[in-house]
């Protein structure tokens, strides 16, 4: 989405906000606007002939968000599945999903989250339409490292919706979550980005956090639910700018943190899983502090707590032949300045194989670089 604010509904926004100055300005008191009154028949039809003509900005921001909905529902479904668990018996799990293609595959496509389907078998998995109809998928593809299953279908006359770019969000644009909360299908929310890329979860009863390794979370006010989990969340053009995943909340549901997965990280793991059947991620091959403390910042020399620090490199591994060493504090990759462990682990496991990369590493109170060739993450038991 463009970083520039869309004017109409901003406008509409601000409109919003002056209504109640707009109702005092025209004469009404102060204490009429807080308890009813009655009216004469001659200005109730007053009132709604105005009502009827209404403002074109207000009623052309409603357009928009209905327009939306229209060219978007259809792609949006409801899942169900179950499965079988020794001590608990049939466990049954819904969520939704949205439609999506690709070159990379010649069939439409669900993308959702890995848990809504964990473990269930295709003929255990049911993908409710927005017409009704019910398909069964054909093949189940996930990764459990973003918490993403692709489900592909045998069915050519759905309609697919359309990626986003989540790298043009900025923090207050607008967006909309869609899916299924609390089984109630084809349900809309509005809310805006709050923050981006939040790392560091715990996802609770969803997901598990231990595998969750790519965390870059949109943070969205936009109601999300039990049941939302693996629906779209939808920017201002319609286009799919993240999947809906996790809430934070201590009650269950809404309380207005809800967090979803950026479209392009999305996007990059549907692709993988579609060409390679997995997500090939790199591999650096170290141990990194998950403790590191302002003391140990300031024992570094660093004047503040950044960077990932190493407390242990593995033999015949990439950060082994780049000569990295214990107590290295990693402040760069590629480019990008590293917040912490978690960040780091998040863009070493998504660069392509075989890349050369520079680090910027503090060692001794000095800043060095070391070019660091990455490979497959698949070819060693340890996974840092």
């Amino acid at each position: 989405m463009p970083s520039r604010r869309p004017p109409l509904i901003y406008s509409a926004l601000i409109l919003l906000s002056g209504i109640v100055l707009g109702l005092a300005l025209e004469g009404w008191p102060s204490s009429q606007l807080l308890q009813a009154r009655h009216l004469d028949p001659s200005e109730v039809d007053r009132l709604y002939s105005e009502l009827q003509i209404g403002d074109t900005t207000l009623n052309d921001f409603g357009r928009v968000m209905s327009r939306i909905y229209t060219v978007t529902s259809p792609s949006v479904v409801h899942i169900q599945s179950e499965h079988r668990d020794a001590r608990r018996g049939t466990i049954e799990e819904t969520g939704s999903g949205v439609i999506m293609t690709s070159k990379l595959s010649s069939a439409p496509f669900v993308v959702t989250n890995r848990h809504v389907i964990q473990e269930a078998s295709l003929n255990e998995i049911e993908i409710k339409l927005s017409d009704g109809r019910v398909l069964r998928p054909t093949r189940i593809l996930s990764d459990a490292a973003t918490d993403l299953a692709v489900l592909e279908i045998n069915n050519s006359s759905v309609t697919p919706a359309r990626w986003g770019d989540s790298k043009q969000l900025e923090i207050g644009h607008l967006v909309l979550a869609m899916g299924s909360p609390f089984g109630l299908n084809q349900s809309i929310t509005m809310g805006i980005i709050s923050a981006k890329g939040r790392r560091s979860l715990r996802l609770g009863g969803e997901a598990d956090s231990s595998t969750v390794i790519n965390q870059d979370f949109l943070q969205t006010d936009a109601a999300i639910n039990p049941g939302n989990s693996g629906g779209p969340l939808i920017d201002t053009q319609g286009r799919v700018i993240g999947i809906n995943t996790a809430i934070a909340s201590n009650s269950g549901g809404n309380e207005g943190i809800g967090f979803s997965i950026p479209s392009n990280l999305v996007k990059f793991v549907v692709e993988q899983l579609l060409e390679h059947g997995r997500v090939q991620r790199a591999f650096l091959g170290v141990a990194l502090d998950e403790e590191f403390s302002a003391e140990d910042a300031a024992r570094l020399e660093l004047d503040r707590i950044r960077g990932a620090r190493v407390t242990e490199v593995y033999q015949d591994t990439p950060a082994a032949r780049a000569k990295l060493r214990y107590n290295d504090v990693i402040l760069s990759f590629d480019g990008f300045d590293i917040e912490d462990q978690n960040h780091l682990i998040h863009l070493v496991s998504l660069t392509p194989l075989n890349k050369r990369i520079r680090l910027d590493v503090l060692r001794g109170g000095e800043r060095i670089n070391i070019y660091v060739e990455l490979t497959d993450r698949a070819r060693f038991r340890r996974v840092e």
